[in-house]
């Protein structure tokens, strides 16, 4: 710690610490049960999230590189999950659309901390059709769309005035429009090289189970009917 930095105050240290870490009963975790592609166990363990209570289960943090390779990070929603791979959304002109248009590559993070169990996916990202991403805006909400429609995210502000005054026509012209395009409205797709399910235990007998695609069709554990091989491993904890 840098000499001139302040310390850290004695309540800060001592809350940090007080803090319960899964103060749950955690759910049990047998890998050699789960099943030979990583959607299905995915999919099982989102309805088991949402069944347990978990807020707001679809939200995810998102981490990419800019094009000095220098990471960020945000939460962000996801839009679905199927063959193709973790579908998010954002505008192509923000930082993580930056991001991706320099280097298409990326991770997410699931953390539901009532079952005491995280996913994480890392992969390349694409970008879906237009279409679907004007279809994938008008099936949520005016909210989303008058967002959508205020557009520049990640600019500079230069008052808070100001975005109450594009909010306002945005929602206005949503509720006239509900069909209103926003062009910068960009639907990506994580086809993931790798995921990993992490279920917590009370004695830190965490299971760390990950699949891994690959191109080497020998000793693999399943496909997931696209053609893509998996292999699954245990990580130690």
């Amino acid at each position: 710690m840098n000499a001139d930095s302040p310390a850290p105050s004695t309540e800060f240290a001592r809350l940090l610490r007080s803090q319960p870490v899964w103060d749950t009963e955690l759910p049990d975790f047998a890998p050699d049960t789960a099943p030979a592609h990583p959607l299905p166990l995915f999919e099982q363990w989102f309805a088991q999230a949402v069944a347990a209570g978990q807020s707001e289960p679809h939200t995810m943090s998102l981490a990419t590189a800019d094009a000095e390779g220098r990471p960020d990070v945000r939460t962000v929603i996801l839009h679905g999950a199927d063959t193709d791979g973790w579908h998010f959304a954002s505008h192509a002109g923000s930082r993580k659309g930056r991001h991706l248009a320099s280097r298409p590559y990326a991770a997410l993070g699931f953390y539901w901390p009532v079952q005491g169990r995280q996913v994480r996916v890392r992969g390349p990202v694409t970008l879906a059709p237009p279409e679907v991403a004007q279809a994938d805006l008008h099936a949520r909400s005016a909210g989303a769309l008058a967002s959508a429609l205020v557009g520049r995210q990640s600019e500079v502000l230069p008052s808070y005035e100001e975005l109450e005054r594009a909010s306002d026509a945005a929602w206005d012209r949503a509720r006239r429009e509900p069909d209103a395009p926003a062009p910068s409205w960009t639907v990506y797709v994580l086809d993931p090289d790798e995921v990993e399910f992490f279920q917590g235990d009370a004695r830190r007998r965490h299971v760390r189970l990950t699949y891994r695609r690959t191109e080497n069709p020998d000793g693999i554990d399943g496909t997931d009917g696209t053609g893509n091989h998996w292999r699954r491993e245990l990580l130690w904890p």
